[in-house]
């Protein structure tokens, strides 16, 4: 019997279930190979247009250019480097091809990014003041490297750049930004003011058992305003270019159908990482759009973004709605706490002045001392001010925070194409 007519007599079409079953295996194999494919292929092609920067003879004594990036917490996801992760996958291998180094600066909170930005200019007032000594990182290099003058080192970093990753992260920095130009320029410590809060409230105080209550006080109602510095410089420095990367991370099982997109058309992803990556590279900029004097980062009815204060703006809406509850829930909890604070505090007295003996429980599992329960409500108090205070810097109704005398001192970093043609 030869092949042809062995194949006639037994060979027959695979079933009606069995092609469902090839055809959807074939295609989601397919888009995956395909999509992976086209990664690698658009990585290379960025990789390969940048890498003859890292190729060049310079002198061995020169330092590279650097960035620094910020990536702050996302609303939502306890896993606060989101950002940073997508930064590392999708942007970092361009500048490790443009042999580009960095710093990472990563918000484990609310907050935490507008704080350091915050910080961090207030000690450069602090040194130009003379009121802090300047730090001395010449002295601690090689002989063979000689101390950086001051103008070469504020060259650098105008060379350098900054890369925002994410909506906000971006929120965060223009927060501390304006507050770093706007408040004092003296190092507070907010600890030991926070200490000095709650030691005067008189929450461990001793009182009857048939007094009223202490009357509470909201959170809210604690919160001060930034204080403003009546001498405030009247104009701030040059500040480095702005790279701004777009970042969405897609949180719940309503965003389901999104992660799968994303799962099976990453090239998307690692196109938009490469071409930020790129234009930092290439250091074309143009002037920051800044928002209309009359309306703060007003937009267009047509949807127009209107300054470049809106970079990111529609990620807004991929936020879980249950963060709209989250001063409530923390109201609630913290209500909770101090609702049962009084009877762990004549627990902690009666057990330390020895009025009665502790129990078997309390033997087995010992109650708090008061030392233990003033650290505990400072660290509680300390991570509720701070969440409030920062989700108040992110939450979508608020406005990104602008200031008159950052007009003329941002630029962005944009596409060699876009400045040709203009």
């Amino acid at each position: 019997m030869t092949g042809i007519s062995w194949m006639r007599k037994y060979a027959k079409l695979p079933s009606r279930n069995m092609s469902i079953f090839l055809g959807a295996t074939s295609l989601v194999i397919g888009s995956y190979v395909y999509d992976r494919r086209e990664c690698r292929r658009i990585r290379e092609e960025y990789v390969d247009k940048v890498k003859h920067i890292s190729e060049e003879i310079v002198d061995h004594h020169s330092y590279p250019r650097k960035v620094t990036v910020y990536g702050a917490k996302w609303p939502g996801d306890e896993d606060y480097d989101q950002c940073i992760k997508f930064f590392k996958k999708y942007v970092k291998p361009v500048f490790v091809a443009a042999a580009i180094d960095y710093s990472i600066h990563v918000g484990k909170k609310h907050g935490d990014i507008s704080n350091l930005v915050a910080e961090d200019i207030k000690k450069r007032r602090r040194q130009e003041l003379g009121i802090q000594a300047a730090d001395s990182l010449g002295l601690q290099m090689p002989a063979a490297y000689s101390p950086r003058s001051k103008e070469a080192l504020r060259k650098e970093e105008l060379d350098g750049g900054i890369v925002i990753v994410g909506r906000p992260t971006w929120k965060e920095f223009m927060d501390g930004l304006k507050r770093g130009w706007s408040e004092p320029p003296v190092s507070v410590d907010y600890d030991e003011q926070l200490a000095h809060q709650l030691a005067e409230d008189g929450a461990f105080d001793e009182i009857p058992a048939d007094s009223a209550p202490r009357p509470y006080t909201a959170i809210r109602e604690l919160l001060t305003p930034s204080p403003v510095d009546s001498q405030m410089p009247a104009v701030i420095p040059q500040l480095p270019p702005i790279l701004f990367v777009n970042f969405t991370d897609y949180i719940g099982l309503k965003l389901i159908p999104q992660m799968m997109y994303d799962f099976f058309n990453r090239r998307y992803l690692v196109q938009m990482g490469a071409e930020s990556a790129y234009r930092l590279v290439m250091s074309q900029t143009r002037p920051f759009q800044s928002p209309p004097a009359s309306v703060n980062n007003a937009t267009e009815a047509d949807g127009h973004v209107s300054s470049d204060l809106d970079f990111g703006r529609a990620a807004e809406g991929y936020y879980k709605k249950s963060l709209n509850d989250l001063e409530a829930e923390i109201e609630k909890a913290r209500t909770k706490y101090y609702e049962e604070l009084p009877k762990k505090i004549a627990t902690a007295f009666e057990l330390a002045s020895g009025d009665r003996e502790p129990t078997k429980d309390e033997i087995s599992y010992p109650s708090p001392t008061e030392v233990q329960l003033r650290e505990e409500r400072m660290k509680k108090e300390k991570r509720w001010r701070s969440t409030i205070m920062g989700w108040d810097i992110v939450r979508p109704s608020a406005e990104v925070a602008w200031d008159k005398r950052f007009e003329g001192k941002l630029t962005v970093f944009v596409d060699p194409e876009a400045t040709k043609a203009d």
